[in-house]
């Protein structure tokens, strides 16, 4: 008899004869996440053991894209006698209604699953008669499976969902220091993209600690997928240009429309299939539907918004969530901020802003930009 993790996953069953490839992407995933214990893949369960800590392996194991559900079981062999008795065990300090469901892989067991989930149920009940048996919403469910072994869980712990990383590819995100790209990049984490970062810096406007900031987040969003490689892009001749040449209050459509170009450039180059921002509709002038038009305009690559109908206060909660809010609310400025005109258009014409661009040298200022880009490794 020994403790291990019973790992459920959810959408990956789906995959067809896609499907090994993606349960050995989620295998390899929960062992790199691990970093030690043994993890393994038997009947439509993927199973972790020999690990110093249960709860610890519990936080680590459940927050791993691909992941639907953790539960800590006992292992145990398939002794009918010896399962009924740790079955009453485990239920000794529950208080409540409960229902016992099995599940049984090996047909060779002499009771089938209905019979046991009733024997299991009966035994419970004489060693905790303060129970009561609810079929339809019971406050606690006793597993008991039999495939190898047997194995039994009455907790379960809800996982990140999702799809395992990197199995939908590679994508470059948009990192600002506020609250919304980095729960853009989690959204788009889940769904097993894997991600890279590219942030715009305008110093002496944006400072060190600003950069640092963006890193801060950049590593707390990363470590849900084993780090992030990050392009720090010398934004402030840009900046420059823009204000002095353009017409002020379509200055910001015409810096995301560079920040576009820019990293769609960096993103073919990291060979990333698409681009993904923190913009919600409405939220800002520059997230307006004409706005957002005119900044896609310019790039043939995907542009995806996750968080795109979602209001500021469901984007704080999942900032929350995931730990990055405490971060992104830290006072530094950041280049979307400079030079932020005082009535910005917000229906843009994009046939205006083009004439406007016109007046710049939109190409050599692109390509300086993308010369000059650092790389940080977090």
């Amino acid at each position: 008899m020994r403790e291990v993790l019973l790992v459920r996953f959810g959408e990956v069953h789906l995959k067809g004869l896609n499907r090994p490839y993606f349960l050995k992407t989620l295998v390899d995933d929960i062992r790199k996440t691990l970093g030690e214990g043994r993890v393994w893949l038997s009947e439509g369960r993927i199973y972790v053991s020999d690990f110093p800590d249960m709860e610890e392996a519990i936080d680590k194991v459940k927050n791993v894209f691909g992941v639907y559900s953790v539960s800590p079981a006992v292992e145990m062999e398939k002794d009918l006698d010896a399962i009924l008795a740790k079955a009453a065990e485990m239920m000794k300090d529950v208080k409540g209604s409960f229902k016992v469901i099995c599940r049984r892989s090996d047909k060779s067991f002499p009771l089938n699953s209905q019979v046991l989930a009733g024997v299991a149920g009966e035994r419970i009940l004489e060693a905790n008669p303060s129970l009561t048996v609810d079929v339809h919403r019971p406050q606690t469910e006793m597993w008991i499976e039999i495939r190898d072994h047997a194995y039994l869980c009455n907790r379960e712990i809800m996982g990140a969902g999702g799809l395992p990383m990197g199995t939908a590819g590679r994508g470059m995100l948009l990192l600002s220091g506020g609250i919304d790209s980095p729960v853009a990049g989690y959204q788009i984490m889940r769904r097993g993209v894997h991600l890279q970062a590219i942030h715009f810096a305008s110093p002496p406007y944006t400072s060190a600690f600003a950069r640092d900031k963006v890193l801060s987040l950049a590593r707390l969003t990363g470590g849900y997928q084993y780090g992030m490689k990050v392009h720090i892009v010398p934004f402030t001749r840009p900046q420059l240009e823009i204000h002095e040449k353009c017409e002020e209050g379509l200055g910001t459509v015409i810096m995301r429309r560079f920040m576009m170009r820019i990293a769609a450039k960096v993103a073919e180059n990291e060979r990333c299939s698409c681009l993904v921002t923190g913009e919600s509709i409405g939220q800002v002038a520059s997230q307006t539907l004409e706005a957002m038009m005119c900044t896609e305009n310019v790039t043939l690559m995907p542009v995806f918004r996750p968080l795109i109908g979602m209001d500021k206060l469901e984007i704080i909660r999942i900032a929350e969530r995931i730990g990055t809010y405490e971060t992104s609310i830290l006072p530094y400025e950041d280049c979307c901020t400079v030079f932020t005109p005082r009535h910005p258009v917000t229906k843009p014409r994009l046939d205006k802003v083009e004439k406007e661009e016109s007046k710049l040298d939109v190409e050599k200022l692109v390509n300086e930009a993308v010369a000059g880009t650092e790389v940080e490794y977090v």
